[in-house]
């Protein structure tokens, strides 16, 4: 049950601005208590989230990442299929996080000259969208790297995830660039 007014939209008592911003915490009930947000009011539409990272590493890992790989194996294909993992249980690792029918996701992994970029799309036509998916699958491709190889680099880091943009819902579409 929608109304809108004066520019915002609520949706089961929550208040959304369009392009997805909220005047207040969606995940904090009016007493101040934890809750997970009531979507059973929300319309299914076909939703999409884009998120990045990247993970620093040394130079001899950047060689042998484009070169014969490293020694516990290929490396970016173990973790392109961990990121895909890692979305797909999005909801057992983040509490208030819904469970929802995934219809694809898409991990890219490449190799540049201070480390390695990540990116992964997450699709779903679902009540609520895919951000947290798409946040998860980039930092368990992420983690996933630094394990392929911490015995070449201890000092690796995942740096920089983020959601880049987001299509669908009632809040419509956003983007980092504007």
């Amino acid at each position: 049950m929608s109304s809108e007014t004066s520019g915002t939209v609520e949706t089961s008592g929550v208040a959304e601005a369009p392009g997805g911003k909220s005047d207040r915490l969606t995940h904090i009930d009016s007493t101040g208590d934890a809750r997970m947000v009531d979507v059973t009011a929300k319309p299914v539409s076909a939703r999409q989230a884009r998120a990045t990272g990247f993970v620093e590493v040394s130079p001899k890992v950047v060689e042998l990442l484009r070169g014969e790989g490293m020694p516990k194996g290929d490396a970016l294909s173990v973790a392109r299929i961990a990121g895909i993992m890692g979305a797909k249980k999005t909801p057992d690792l983040v509490p208030l996080c819904h469970p929802i029918a995934i219809s694809g996701v898409k991990v890219a992994l490449e190799v540049e000259d201070s480390g390695v970029a990540i990116a992964a799309t997450v699709k779903t036509a679902d009540r609520t969208g895919v951000e947290m998916e798409a946040l998860t699958a980039v930092a368990v491709a992420g983690l996933t790297v630094i394990d392929m190889v911490k015995a070449v680099d201890p000092a690796a880091v995942l740096t920089r995830v983020q959601v880049e943009a987001k299509s669908g819902g009632v809040s419509g579409d956003w983007s980092r660039e504007g």
